[in-house]
């Protein structure tokens, strides 16, 4: 049904889920560490699967050590930090009790672990520290980055050496250690459920339990499975009882419907049954090696393997690993053709990306880069202002922003700018600099970028067509004003107010005469450099025959940008088939908020820059565009929009083309919305979003399932015709259905519709600002026709 429809008031009511059949693995959110050790033991069988349990670093994390938090020059407290035995979690204190929940951050979040002031906030009050003793732990998403100095260096060694073993750990774990160790967390729980701590679930207890994990079961079908697993018949579970209820618990009908279709009466799948089921998924290149191959990689049991055959759980083993998720694994690297123009590629690009928050007073911060480029950004925003000293700062000009140094900045890009993607990255400067201070800046950028800085083009001549990612890996270009040197179609000299970008425009109109003055000055010094990105005012569309101006960019604001989609369409895509075009939010969106990019990139523009900081589904469709290729940050735009002289119009698509049909089955362990609350259980509905064309723009929903976010059905089917297959982006969203005020928000994950695999397959959902919720996914069934 389409989406906003269905909001009719509904009565809460008990249903129960459908008996599961086969066994799968839970991870739920760690609990807290006990303050006075407590009882762990469980947690101590996931660190020895990881092999750590003897390793000195990971002895002296679950000791704990008790660490400086450093957060300004007068805010330094010392906190204890431990590992906790499930070698997943560290529990830190806080002065003032909090949730659970809130004591604890995750390994698999963490994004990097920096030596010594390796951070602008150690490097700006960490001076009374020795940098062999501080430690950086960086967060994925917007959590803040952790500044700790430990007491010697030794242990600052430990927890960096500890933290890098347990990341390493986790990154290399096979698909059956991942969910074995995901398995043991379920045990936590049983220990908090279980009140007086005999070791024994009363029905009450199991209750609940089943509420922690986000179950609310009727209590006439939890009692009776209660019942079921009570061989001592003594109103008590125990031992073996205690582990038949969860194996009852966790199983999964719909997989063994399908695994039973293919595997007939002896219940294991052969190899040529694996390879039908392969075929039927349409898997390219499918053949009975693939699915031998898939036998030996994913099945449990050895004597299965040896006679070449899957049981269910291998086949539950493969589904649940990236073969088996919607993401085709091919695209996860590198595979796209990475010789052709700049031009030819959607380029992932941030806007005003030195904030951290809204741009009226939100605070400046290096670290803001560092995300970004963490996130696969290639293009960066310098918004440049005179500063004290003869030093150019970087802020939000004439706003409340806090301000830092052009050189910090340039010395972030030479040490961040190339750890995940080695594709150029590009300095979109906004100047509103003097001469003596830009001369400052051209010289910052030579004596700390060195060789990575593009000084001159790679061809002596005058080039017809901008060079190629490949060609400019580990270089870095500069977007900027150019000396006149152009000539306009009267034969006048163009004048250095028309060469204006027009974002500065915009910003200079508010400042003050003298400032104004000083933006329209351009110093030799950081003309020559920029290279192949001349900031050029893009006034009106050019007719086909004038030769292309490949190094110039236009820098548009969003209502500008959809004002030349609307009236110049197929004009505005060719331009963009041979040069830069970069856009911006509206001056306007003073809580950093984001416009829809999709629209730009219908229109082949480059440059779609947004507010990074400001999660929402406009970030997510920058992730998902970006999510393939490697993440490097280049993805090559449809050849529609790369030819010269192309007749798309995203206006006009023409005809549907392709239909696109998705069955929504089942959903496991969607995380608790309010995880402190057991009674709190999500009633979770799927909707489908489909992001192209304006043409092909749709969302369809299911109904919602009460009181079940631990293993809801639905088996609903969602069909959508289109017309531009190869602009889509598909959204999965999940949300907590509520019948008197919007929807909360679950989980999400977005992917172009080319990188989208067929058959049945598991969508790993993300959080709001893209961390994994693992294990929560979606299980679907994807049928893409083309005709």
């Amino acid at each position: 049904m389409l989406c906003g429809r269905w909001r009719s008031r509904h009565r809460r009511r008990e249903e129960p889920p459908v008996p599961a059949q086969v066994a799968a693995p839970v991870a739920l959110p760690s609990p807290p560490a006990p303050q006075d050790g407590g009882n762990k033991r469980p947690g101590l069988r996931a660190l020895k699967k990881m092999g750590l349990t003897e390793d000195e670093d990971v002895r002296a994390m679950l000791r704990g050590s008790r660490l400086c938090k450093i957060r300004s020059r007068t805010w330094q407290k010392e906190r204890l930090y431990r590992l906790q035995e499930d070698g997943l979690s560290v529990w830190f204190q806080r002065r003032i009790p909090r949730a659970p929940s809130q004591h604890i951050f995750f390994v698999q979040h963490i994004e990097a672990v920096r030596e010594g002031h390796q951070s602008e906030g150690l490097r700006r009050f960490g001076g009374a520290f020795e940098p062999a003793r501080c430690l950086t732990i960086a967060f994925k998403g917007r959590r803040k980055n952790l500044d700790l100095a430990a007491p010697t260096a030794e242990e600052a060694q430990r927890w960096v050496r500890g933290l890098a073993k347990l990341r390493a750990r986790l990154d290399a774990m096979s698909q059956r250690e991942r969910l074995d160790h995901t398995h043991t967390w379920i045990h936590f729980y049983l220990h908090r459920a279980d009140s007086n701590q005999d070791s024994k679930m009363s029905f009450k207890e199991i209750k609940n339990l089943l509420r922690m994990v986000n179950v609310d079961m009727n209590d006439m079908y939890a009692y009776s499975l209660f019942k079921e697993c009570d061989r001592s018949n003594n109103e008590w579970l125990e031992g073996p009882e205690i582990e038949e209820f969860l194996r009852r618990l966790l199983k999964r009908p719909e997989l063994e419907e399908i695994f039973h279709r293919y595997s007939g009466e002896d219940r294991v799948l052969s190899t040529p049954e694996l390879l039908e089921f392969l075929e039927d998924q349409g898997e390219d290149g499918a053949t009975l090696a693939h699915a031998q191959q898939l036998i030996h990689t994913y099945e449990l049991n050895e004597t299965a393997k040896q006679h070449e055959l899957m049981t269910l759980d291998g086949f539950m083993m493969y589904l649940l690993s990236p073969e088996g998720a919607a993401l085709n694994p091919a695209h996860t690297c590198v595979f796209q053709d990475m010789n052709q123009p700049l031009a030819h590629y959607f380029i992932s690009s941030s806007h005003n990306t030195y904030l951290t928050d809204s741009q009226i007073g939100g605070p400046s911060s290096t670290e803001a880069y560092v995300r970004a480029f963490a996130q696969g950004c290639r293009c960066v925003e310098l918004d440049c202002w005179e500063g004290p000293g003869g030093e150019p700062v970087i802020y939000h000009g004439h706003t409340l922003t806090s301000k830092i140094l052009f050189r910090d900045v340039i010395q972030t890009v030479r040490d961040h700018a190339f750890t995940l993607s080695p594709y150029p990255v590009i300095l979109s400067l906004e100047n509103h600099c003097g001469l003596e201070q830009q001369a400052a800046m051209a010289r910052h950028l030579h004596t700390i970028l060195g060789d990575m800085l593009v000084t001159q083009l790679l061809d002596s001549q005058n080039p017809e067509e901008l060079p190629s990612p490949e060609q400019l890996k580990g270089r870095v270009l500069v977007k900027g004003k150019r000396l006149p040197a152009a000539r306009n179609e009267d034969g006048r000299i163009l004048s250095d107010r028309e060469e204006d970008n027009e974002d500065e425009d915009e910003e200079e109109e508010a400042g003050a005469p003298e400032q104004r003055r000083r933006a329209k000055q351009i110093s030799p010094e950081l003309s020559a450099l920029a290279v192949y990105c001349w900031a050029s005012r893009l006034r009106t569309l050019r007719p086909a025959p004038a030769p292309p101006q490949p190094c110039q960019v236009s820098s548009l604001s969003e209502r500008k940008a959809k004002k030349l989609i609307r009236e110049a369409g197929n004009s505005f895509i060719r331009h963009n088939a041979c040069q830069l075009t970069r856009v911006y939010p509206l001056g306007l969106r003073m809580n950093s908020a984001n416009y829809n990019p999709q629209e730009m990139w219908n229109s082949g523009c480059q440059l779609v820059a947004l507010n990074f900081q400001t999660p929402g589904y406009e970030m997510d469709l920058n992730a998902g565009r970006f999510l393939i290729n490697g993440q490097c940050g280049y993805v090559l735009k449809p050849a529609c929009l790369r030819q010269r002289d192309t007749t798309f119009d995203p206006e006009c698509p023409g005809p549907p083309r392709t239909t696109f049909t998705i069955q929504v089955l089942t959903a496991q362990q969607l995380p608790k919305l309010n995880a402190e609350k057991p009674n709190s259980i999500v009633d979770p509905l799927v909707r489908i979003e489909i992001h192209g064309v304006p043409a092909d723009c749709a969302c369809k929903e299911t109904t919602c399932v009460l009181n079940n976010g631990f293993n809801p059905r639905w088996g609903q089917t969602l069909q959508f015709q289109l017309r531009a297959p190869e602009l889509v982006l598909v959204r999965f969203v999940v949300e907590d259905y509520d019948a008197t005020s919007p929807n909360d928000f679950v989980g999400q994950f977005t992917l172009p519709l080319s990188s989208l695999k067929q058959g049945y397959r598991h969508i790993h959902l993300l959080s709001k600002d893209g961390a994994s919720l693992s294990p929560a996914t979606l299980f679907v069934h994807i049928c893409i026709q083309r005709s």
